[in-house]
């Protein structure tokens, strides 16, 4: 038997998550270095997941399969294509930026509303929620993707609840009140979508009698899937609201700015730039494959729905006063663009979807740390509170900036060539879709140029004078994604090569191809 490699990326984590939380509660930087460890031997595996992986070969490699709970047909099933082991090496390389900038986030505190910040149980949550992600990434059974999509939302909940970011205009007392209202909120709308998902799976395997993807596409092939017009829709509405408030997308969005405004920085982070790029993901992989025909069927309502996110999501963007809820909403405009690109049901878009769902987490990442790093100096989120800040963090100021005009889509760095993507394989398509779209780069634009002027530029404000610039800690995590920010913007080749091959897949699936350019004839 071959090394399962997949297992191991997955497990590794586990791993650590489990010796994380043991570690006795005086050694708290003890655990801190264990979590980064394990995290750090995650990212070599994943890495060597990635340089294994053949772009030419086989639609899923590195697979394995066993037995599991056999008398309902399910397995333990793993393979990745291009797009899934791209998603798994772009977790596994956050984790470890995550865990650096949340540093000093469950340090212990004196506070009315929460004596003990168990340390060991942060990081041990963050390594467990990157083993769900990455093994969702990687399952190839269906039964088994559902549970891990439902397991994920119990550390993220509890890392919204019991961790939020300490800095709320309200006191602590009210923090710690929107902290659990906003952790519960994250996990009613996510489980609501999972029990739906749930009656799609069962109905899914009462039509074909397995849960293995690879059984479905070939009883698809073979015409012995016998599934009606009417089944295939409702069972694809099953599958596609459960990921489209996991996503989100309008209007089961709402859970998102809650959520990422009350978490720590990190959190955040591990949120919209990780565990929400599997709704995105599963789109591509179930909703397409799965349901070809009732993908196409809901196209235009999809795309509709897709560029109501990217109007709205930027619009409101534009008018908050929270750092962090800023971002939240921006990130809201960027998902509508990965689905507006994948239900574009052209290559370019589909490309453009995956590229930006790298492309996303990591200038993300890099936007809401610096962010982070800004707010925990100040003990406040409100734009109001700032100004002036380049003029006493410069390198603060600098990064902040790199990651804003990232998440613009500025030409040359790597948001913008998905964009790219996204725009062109829509409007081929969809053209009246494609144009109305390009209103939320303007306010994209508007949004992160406002933010950065109100809070970097202009007469420095008392309570920032004495503000120190990024430590040792903080380049350490923020160098390393404006490197790759900057060498995917010029050169998204390597990229392209691994996800490319797995889109002409999944056009397949749909049986699209892309539309021919209109040439005039020469007179």
């Amino acid at each position: 038997m071959s090394f399962p490699l997949l297992t191991a990326t997955a497990a590794v984590p586990a791993i650590g998550a489990i010796v994380t939380a043991a570690v006795p509660a005086a050694r708290r930087t003890a655990a801190k270095w264990i979590a980064l460890a394990f995290s750090l031997a995650t990212l070599v595996l994943a890495a060597i997941a990635l340089v294994r992986f053949e772009p030419g070969g086989d639609r899923y490699q590195l697979t394995e399969s066993h037995a599991w709970i056999s008398d309902f047909g399910v397995r333990y099933e793993l393979g990745v294509d291009g797009i899934g082991v791209a998603l798994m090496a772009l977790t596994a390389l956050l984790i470890p930026f995550v865990i650096l900038a949340g540093w000093h986030d469950a340090d212990p505190v004196e506070t009315k509303s929460s004596r003990w910040r168990p340390t060991q149980g942060f990081f041990a949550l963050i390594l467990m929620v990157e083993a769900m992600v990455i093994l969702s990434f990687e399952a190839t059974d269906v039964f088994l993707f559902y549970i891990l999509f439902e397991a994920m939302l119990i550390p993220v909940y509890f890392l919204i609840g019991g961790f939020g970011d300490r800095a709320h205009a309200g006191g602590d007392e009210a923090g710690a009140t929107q902290r659990s209202y906003a952790a519960v909120k994250f996990l009613l709308y996510n489980l609501a979508g999972g029990l739906i998902m749930l009656a799609a799976v069962i109905g899914l395997f009462t039509q074909a009698g397995t849960f293995s993807l690879a059984e479905i596409a070939e009883a698809r092939a073979n015409g012995t899937l016998d599934m009606s017009t009417g089944m295939e829709r409702w069972l694809f509405l099953g599958f596609f609201v459960a990921f489209a408030i996991k996503a989100p997308l309008w209007p089961v969005h709402t859970w998102l700015p809650n959520a990422m405004g009350e978490a720590t920085a990190p959190v955040a982070v591990l949120i919209t730039a990780v565990v929400d790029k599997v709704g995105t993901f599963a789109m591509l992989r179930f909703c397409l494959q799965l349901f070809p025909e009732a993908s196409k069927w809901a196209t235009p309502v999809v795309l509709v729905l897709a560029l109501i996110s990217i109007v709205y999501g930027a619009l409101l963007a534009v008018g908050q006063r929270d750092i962090k809820r800023l971002i939240a909403y921006a990130s809201i405009s960027h998902f509508g663009f990965i689905i507006m690109g994948i239900f574009a049901m052209t290559s370019q878009g589909q490309s453009g979807a995956t590229l930006y769902m790298i492309n996303h987490g990591i200038s993300t990442a890099a936007l809401l740390l610096v962010a982070g790093f800004l707010i925990s100096r100040r003990g406040s989120r409100l734009i109001s509170d700032y100004g002036g800040v380049q003029k006493v963090a410069p390198v603060l100021a600098g990064t902040f900036l790199i990651g804003g005009l990232a998440t613009l889509s500025l030409p040359g760095l790597a948001p913008f060539v998905s964009e790219f993507l996204v725009l062109v394989g829509t409007f081929s398509r969809y053209p009246v879709i494609g144009i109305i779209a390009t209103v939320g780069i303007v306010l994209a634009a508007l949004y992160v140029l406002v933010l950065y002027q109100r809070t970097m530029t202009g007469p420095v404000n008392e309570s920032v004078r004495g503000m120190p610039d990024l430590k040792l800690r903080e380049l350490a995590v923020v160098t390393p994604l404006i490197a790759l920010l900057l060498f995917l913007g010029v050169y998204p080749k390597p990229l392209t090569d691994i996800v490319n091959p797995a889109v002409e897949h999944t056009m397949s699936d749909v049986q699209k191809s892309d539309p021919k350019p209109e040439v005039e004839a020469a007179p």
